[in-house]
């Protein structure tokens, strides 16, 4: 396992980290959970995250149960979790980042982890009816509290965190330092356009989600959808769209040949080609069975292979322009 700066932060993450949406309380208990981050951590994996969303709030509570369990030393493990959606419906308790909320919702995050602070903290979306800066503000204390390390954002627009920057620079208080976006081969907008000049100027990190675009790019659904995935979970329908598209599939089934001429699987290369990005401090797998995580970690082996010409080959099913830096 290789690890990467978190930025231009002085700390470390695994290139690959596992993650907890859906699969935690929806599809492992604790035993289960501890199994998988028990043998993620045996291969180098350092970072594990998680949401106050995720579960309404009891991904967080497996994932705490889970460390409690495993007993490892706390500087050896980086956790996240995220604050915006909220688990009740009140007026000042969903969909925002207002102070009251984002304090009140770091205190719930850490009675369910069981733990003193989080590693990293992100504003699960930004809030258009918030101040920035009240934001900002509410952040900056609850680093200052020692209740998280250092904080980020997801999906962000490039000018909204750049704000974020200029008044945490304006105040000397702590800045944003990494965000969350969405990354995978047919989700590539994060890292194009105005994202290219932001990550250059201002070093910011990255910590990818849906690398297998929810399982599309692992093949499994090439054919059918397997009885025990996440595209057949109950309230998944969004999901099963997505992943039955036909267009999708084909570009899917486009990569079988690389991926045989590679000898790796097409999660493996899925996840190699996000390696790839120099702008990513760690890509965010998730697995529900050991087998899933014990495939997904050999994408640290593939990524040396990824020449040129493979991503070319790449960029072409997925009919990928080079994107425009002015």
């Amino acid at each position: 396992m290789e690890y990467r700066h978190l930025g231009r932060t002085g700390i470390k993450v695994s290139e690959l980290s596992l993650g907890s949406w859906i699969t935690f309380k929806n599809q492992v208990d604790v035993n289960a959970a501890a199994e998988l981050m028990a043998a993620a951590y045996d291969l180098g994996v350092n970072f594990f995250d998680n949401a106050e969303a995720y579960a309404n709030g009891e991904s967080e509570r497996v994932m705490g149960a889970s460390l409690k369990k495993l007993g490892w030393r706390r500087g050896s493990y980086l956790v996240s979790t995220k604050i915006y959606w909220g688990l009740h419906d009140g007026v000042n308790e969903s969909n925002t980042l207002n102070r009251k909320r984002l304090i009140e919702g770091i205190n719930g995050s850490l009675e369910r982890f069981q733990l003193d602070y989080v590693d990293l903290l992100y504003c699960h979306r930004a809030d258009k009816n918030t101040p920035i800066e009240e934001t900002v503000w509410a952040m900056h204390n609850i680093i200052e509290w020692g209740k998280a390390m250092y904080w980020g954002t997801s999906e962000w627009k490039a000018a909204e965190i750049v704000e974020a920057i200029a008044i945490a620079e304006k105040h000397h208080l702590h800045k944003p330092v990494v965000e969350q976006p969405v990354y995978n081969m047919f989700e590539r907008h994060r890292f194009s356009g105005e994202y290219v000049r932001f990550y250059n100027e201002y070093g910011y990190g990255s910590t990818t989600f849906s690398p297998l675009a929810s399982g599309l790019l692992s093949g499994k659904y090439n054919k059918d959808v397997p009885s025990d995935s996440r595209a057949a979970t109950s309230g998944m329908d969004w999901l099963k769209e997505n992943v039955t598209n036909k267009d999708n599939i084909a570009k899917v089934q486009a990569l079988e040949p690389i991926a045989k001429n590679l000898d790796c699987t097409i999660s493996q290369l899925s996840l190699a080609w996000c390696l790839k990005n120099p702008f990513v401090s760690s890509v965010i797998t998730g697995a529900s069975k050991m087998s899933q995580l014990q495939e997904n970690m050999k994408a640290s082996e593939v990524a040396p292979k990824l020449t040129d010409d493979v991503l070319k080959k790449i960029d072409d099913i997925f009919d990928a322009k080079e994107e425009d830096e002015e």
